[in-house]
């Protein structure tokens, strides 16, 4: 029977990769890339082949090969595994690089950076530190082809070749018999003569000197020059002197060399540094000093190599989340560090800890994602959004904290373009409409409008047709007067969208009666739609060929190509409006209810209106969103109000433009406005709202313009008021004595929206009505016939003075 013999490098579960070795260590050993078989995971693998006639230098590898299988420390390089045969010896790594090719390649690129170089040089002291005070062991090869770096930035300690005990066991120092190293060897050595006394760590910090010296200057020439320091950094120089001093009886010991340099003042005393230690020793650290260390760390990331924050700060940040109580102190750094990330690696790294994240409860880490979603959208698919995500977000439409109720709604627009059908056109739109009718907050009211008119694109046909006209309409009626504002910004932003009959019917009706708004700042925007609308009118009006190209949006259907239009709104919603209502909700915390629900008294008939009464905790009043006195300058108008004129709806200053050209608002130039998508079909004007299938329609909330009251004697005409010119009025606001009115036909719809009955208003005004009706006609009934029985007992001799006449 016969046997054959195993290849044992063929059956080893690492191979060595095709490129060209890497060189390594001067001496017998080769470093080659390779990887692990089963994983494909990268490693580097140290060669050496057994040759005969050198069986000194074959010692000395087989006892490097048992040093670095038995010294474990996280500034040692790492043995994973090992090959010994006759014809050669095989160690695996973790896949390192030499650190002279190392920064060479940074230097080339522009990347060194001392902070780099201050913790590498740290983290070889320390190895140092741990093979003479804790193994009294001496390294006996420290230079520079004797350190490598890892992925992460990390500076390891190789080359073992050479190691001895420091006690004496085994006989005194190898034999190195290559120059290249032994130029490295420090002056002691060289004398013969003994006379020197030194501690067992002097010449391995001799060494590290010269490490030193060439990790700031290169490849060291000769021994004579570590007199000149050269690029060393000053605060370096002192501790550097000290181990390249002649006696060797002053050398530092390496624990007593980083104290040094970790002094006030120190080379080694910096952020980095401190980022370093404190991950390194971050599970024994407390939960309060953990979460003060993620607070900061962000301040600190944009200046740390891009290695080290993906290779070293990620995985903890990822191990704090998973395992720790770091919460949501996390996320900031984490959406910095993947900044970094290929969109492959962001996929299996951050996306599956995001989505983890969404389903906590934690109130601050719910915001904190919210805030952040533009960064990591985009890596986020349809199906992950729609039945992972986007359940869990919809919460915050009913949370009691008015900031995760705003952050929500603003973070629809990142939402929209990924959403489905149902969860876009029904579930949405029910929250939505539920926060423009029932939200306390003015400002998240007014920021709902705001989103509402830049997702109108993603929106369906059927869709868009039943809810923008009436949600903008509702927006106009609201006691919040920036809300008023982002009503007709948002007709104006989705213009497309409407048939010339809904503009003419629907739109242009509602737009006039804000022309009296007690505000300048709603007026303003008014009347600068309605010139927009008439302006699309009557160009249609001159060339009726003009409608199908003016309705072209109106037939079509909605599309997902409208996410770059999306994407440059986002920039204004969450951020403009942020600013603003954060700002708002913050001084009026409770401010809408109070709006509301104070009530207004009567003005008698025949009396001017008085000037409204202040209300308190009102959100803004006049004078936040318009100046004190409307006779000031237009510049000094710069309020609130009129910060939303300049942003991205769609610039309304073009309307006077487009009154001279009558150009059509189909046009390229005009698609900021809202987007190129669509509305199919439309109803006419009087559709019936309470045709919706969702139970909280848009309609069921809201109510048709309730016809306006006749004004105030002694109120002037429009046309008569001074609309800012350079005369100062001293006759006051002419609208000024509208505001009661206003507000006090507010009030009812404020109740309205309060009602936590969803049922159609206008259903129940008409049963109002038919039941008030029916009473009356009930009590005329009875009137008649009470009249019909005193005639019938009248009836006889008239006398004088016993009945009155009717």
């Amino acid at each position: 029977m016969w046997f054959f013999a195993r290849d044992p490098v063929r059956d080893f579960p690492f191979e060595l990769s095709p490129e060209l070795p890497e060189g390594g260590p001067p001496g017998p050993w080769v470093l080659h890339r390779g990887r692990k078989k089963a994983t494909g995971s990268p490693v580097s693998i140290f060669v050496y082949d057994v040759k005969p006639g050198v069986e000194e230098q074959t010692q000395v590898a087989k006892a490097a090969f048992k040093r670095l299988k038995t010294l474990r420390h996280p500034n040692i390089l790492a043995y994973i595994d090992g090959l010994e045969t006759d014809r050669c010896l095989h160690i695996v790594t973790e896949a390192v690089t030499p650190l002279g090719a190392y920064l060479k390649a940074r230097a080339e690129a522009g990347d060194l950076r001392e902070l780099e170089l201050s913790w590498g040089l740290h983290q070889i002291v320390k190895a140092l530190s741990f093979l003479v005070n804790d193994c009294s062991l001496i390294h006996n090869n420290v230079c520079m082809a004797a350190v490598f770096v890892d992925r992460a930035g990390e500076w390891k300690l190789g080359g073992l070749d050479y190691m001895y005990s420091a006690q004496g066991n085994g006989g005194g120092p190898p034999r190195k018999g290559i120059p290249e190293l032994e130029q490295y060897d420090p002056p002691e050595l060289a004398d013969g003569s003994g006379r020197a006394v030194r501690e067992k760590w002097s010449a391995d910090m001799w060494r590290l000197g010269c490490l030193i010296w060439e990790v700031f200057n290169g490849p060291l020439p000769r021994a004579a020059a570590l007199r000149n320091p050269g690029k060393i950094p000053k605060s370096l120089v002192p501790h550097y002197c000290e181990l390249v001093g002649a006696n060797p009886k002053v050398r530092p010991n390496p624990a007593r060399f980083l104290q040094n340099c970790r002094a006030p003042g120190g080379f080694m005393n910096n952020r980095f540094v401190e980022t370093n230690l404190f991950l390194e020793e971050i599970q024994i650290k407390e939960p309060a000093e953990k979460q003060k260390f993620f607070q900061e760390l962000s301040k600190s990331l944009d200046s740390f190599p891009e290695d080290f924050c993906r290779h070293k700060v990620l995985p903890q940040l990822l191990t704090a989340f998973e395992f720790g109580s770091a919460g949501a102190v996390v996320l900031t750094p984490l959406f910095k560090v993947g900044k970094f990330l290929g969109a492959v690696e962001y996929q299996r790294k951050i996306i599956p800890v995001v989505v983890k994240m969404f389903s906590s409860t934690d109130r601050a880490m719910r915001i904190r994602l919210l805030q952040q979603m533009e960064q990591f959208i985009q890596y986020l698919d349809e199906p992950t959004v729609n039945t992972q995500i986007f359940p869990h977000v919809v919460h915050g439409f009913l949370d009691t904290n008015p900031a995760i109720r705003e952050q929500t709604v603003k973070s629809m627009l990142l939402l929209a373009p990924k959403l489905n059908e149902t969860n876009l056109n029904v579930e949405l739109m029910k929250h939505f409409a539920r926060l423009q009718a029932k939200d306390e907050q003015g400002p998240i009211r007014c920021n709902t409008t705001v989103c509402l008119g830049k997702i109108g694109s993603y929106l369906s046909a059927g869709t868009r047709h039943r809810v923008l006209t009436s949600a903008f309409s509702r927006a106009t009626k609201d006691p919040f007067a920036p809300s008023r504002v982002a009503g007709v910004l948002g007709f104006a932003a989705t213009h497309n969208l409407y048939s010339m009959n809904d503009c003419a019917h629907k739109i242009l009706p509602v737009l006039c009666s804000l022309t009296v708004d007690p505000e300048r700042a709603v007026r303003d925007q008014a009347f600068k739609a309605i010139r927009s609308f008439l302006s699309k009118l009557e160009s249609v009006s001159e060339d009726p060929t003009q409608l199908a190209e003016a309705e072209k949006d109106v037939h079509a259907a909605s599309s997902p190509g409208m996410g770059g239009a999306a994407a440059s709104w986002a920039g204004w919603a969450v951020t403009g409006v942020s600013s603003l209502t954060s700002k708002l909700i913050r001084a009026h915390p409770t401010a809408a209810p109070a709006e509301t629900n104070v009530p207004q008294r009567p003005v008698p008939e025949g009396l001017p209106a008085p000037a409204p009464t202040p209300v308190p905790a009102t959100p803004t009043t006049s004078g936040h969103w318009e100046t004190q006195e409307e006779s000031k300058d237009a510049e000094e108008d710069s309020t609130a109000a009129d910060r939303w004129d300049d942003e991205d709806w769609g610039s309304l200053e073009e309307a006077e433009s487009v009154l001279a050209q009558q150009d059509n608002w189909s046009t390229g130039g005009q698609a900021s406005w809202a987007g190129q998508t669509s509305n199919p079909g439309h109803k006419s004007q009087e559709s019936d709202w309470s045709s919706w299938e969702a139970e909280d329609a848009w309609e069921q909330g809201w109510q048709e313009p309730s016809p306006p009251e006749p004004p105030p004697e002694g109120t002037r005409l429009a046309s008569e008021y001074n609309w800012g010119g350079p005369e100062p009025s001293d006759k006051g606001d002419p609208f000024a004595a509208l505001s009661v009115c206003r507000e006090a036909g507010a009030q009812p719809r404020r109740d309205s929206w309060g009602d936590d009955n969803w049922e159609g208003l206008e259903a129940e005004s008409r049963q109002a009505k038919a039941e008030l009706a029916r009473k009356k006609r009930e009590e005329r009934k009875r009137e008649m016939e009470a009249k019909r029985t005193e005639k019938k007992t009248a009836k006889g001799p008239m006398k004088l003075g016993t009945r009155k006449l009717d």
